[in-house]
């Protein structure tokens, strides 16, 4: 159907360019000019191939109404980078500048869970953001590579950090204090941050840099790196079957498993603390038992907020990787057909994972809330915390060192 049209649109722009020639010659460069404005093909107004590609000015059109579009999708992932930063750089400078948040085994979880947020914000978003806006990759064949990489560890990372600070509620709730304390040492908490960043380079920059991914599926990758009747290029990331499974398993799956009988326990045990709480409000009384029930009674409070809040972050996490990691398994058994469109769309879902949980610490920890507000608002005293020994209370050994000390600072009652 374009045939037609384009033999004519080729002959209009021969006796066009053939008359224009004549008038340079006769009337002068003046009356040149004025014919070659008001000539369609000359300037391209109705440059149509016989491709039937698109007239030049309803490509501009197409392009002026997709601006909006692009500068609503700008703002927003701007918005997300810029917020992801930002927060994930305040937790780690509120337990740097605060003592007793330091003091607490599982906020150095928390710190170096913030630390891989802070780095996906900074070396993943960032070019992942470019590609999604000009729709085209620009910085080569290898740094796509070590893009991709770093985009499996740091999520990776971010999962087991996740699945750490289960593990350590468990012990701390479920457990004695003093078991609490033999098993969190300090070596074991630095071995299993130490696991949480070297395990995910197995499944992401030894595989990726190898190509172990791409093996038996290269054909298929060079289509959709090179587009179809253009010289752009993508930062395509196709896994075979293998790696697909080997990679979700390793870092979603099992500490998805491990967390949810984690938590599990924690939830029990956070029911047997209320109905423990609950006869000890009915039965009342008075006597030199009062200050034990009490310092009871706030331990499990604690422990019960503490669990919730943990589980919130868990949950949020699993909303946010969950269809990435489901469509990873897939699409590799449906002959790689997933939309691109879905695949940017839960790509980009994950990420705001690193923006919500500095979010989750500033509304849901009391204790963070108190550090975030000290240190935006210069600390001023009004925000600064008290001693936790300048209560009346007597503190017992076994309260300092256990589960007890830890819950109080990691949540306090509102």
């Amino acid at each position: 159907m374009f045939t037609n049209k384009s033999s004519e649109a080729e002959l209009l722009c021969t006796q066009n360019t053939s008359f224009w020639s004549g008038l340079t010659s006769q009337r002068g460069a003046e009356e040149a000019a004025e014919y070659q404005l008001r000539t369609p093909c000359i300037y391209g107004y109705m440059n149509v191939s016989a491709a039937g590609q698109m007239p030049v000015m309803e490509e501009l059109v197409s392009e002026s109404d997709s601006m909006p579009k692009r500068i609503a999708l700008i703002c927003f992932l701007s918005l997300v980078m810029l917020m992801s930063v930002l927060g994930n750089l305040l937790v780690m400078v509120a337990v740097c500048k605060d003592r007793q948040l330091r003091k607490i085994k599982t906020n150095y979880f928390i710190v170096s869970l913030a630390f891989a947020d802070l780095l996906v914000s900074v070396l993943v978003m960032p070019f992942g953001a470019i590609e999604l806006v000009h729709q085209h990759w620009i910085y080569g064949e290898t740094f796509c590579l070590v893009r991709t990489s770093l985009d499996v560890l740091l999520t990776t990372a971010s999962i087991l950090h996740l699945c750490c600070i289960a593990l350590d509620r468990y012990y701390a709730i479920c457990c004695q204090p003093l078991v609490y304390t033999c098993k969190m040492t300090p070596m074991r908490v630095a071995l299993m941050i130490g696991g949480c960043w070297v395990i995910p380079t197995f499944i992401s920059f030894l595989p990726i840099m190898q190509g172990w991914n791409s093996i038996g599926i290269d054909h298929l990758i060079e289509q959709r790196r090179h587009s179809e009747g253009s010289n752009s290029t993508s930062c395509v990331f196709m896994v075979n079957k293998p790696y697909a499974l080997t990679c979700s398993v390793v870092a979603f799956y099992i500490p998805l498993v491990l967390m949810v009988l984690a938590y599990q326990r924690i939830y029990v045990t956070a029911q047997a603390h209320a109905l423990q709480i609950s006869i000890l409000q009915r039965a009342g009384g008075a006597g030199a038992s009062d200050s034990a029930d009490n310092q009871r009674n706030h331990r499990m409070r604690t422990e019960t907020k503490a669990a919730k809040i943990l589980c919130i972050i868990m949950g949020c996490f699993c909303l946010c990787w969950a269809p990435f990691f489901i469509t990873n398994v897939v699409d590799p058994f449906i002959d790689y057909t997933v939309p691109d469109q879905l695949w940017v769309a839960c790509l980009w879902l994950g990420y705001i994972n690193s923006m919500l949980n500095p979010i989750l610490y500033a509304f849901l920890n009391r204790t963070f809330r108190r550090a975030f507000l000290t240190i935006l608002c210069c600390g001023r005293k009004r925000y600064r915390r008290p001693s936790i020994l300048g209560s009346g209370a007597a503190c017992t050994a076994t309260q300092i060192n256990g589960s007890s000390h830890v819950l109080k600072i990691v949540v306090e009652d509102e």
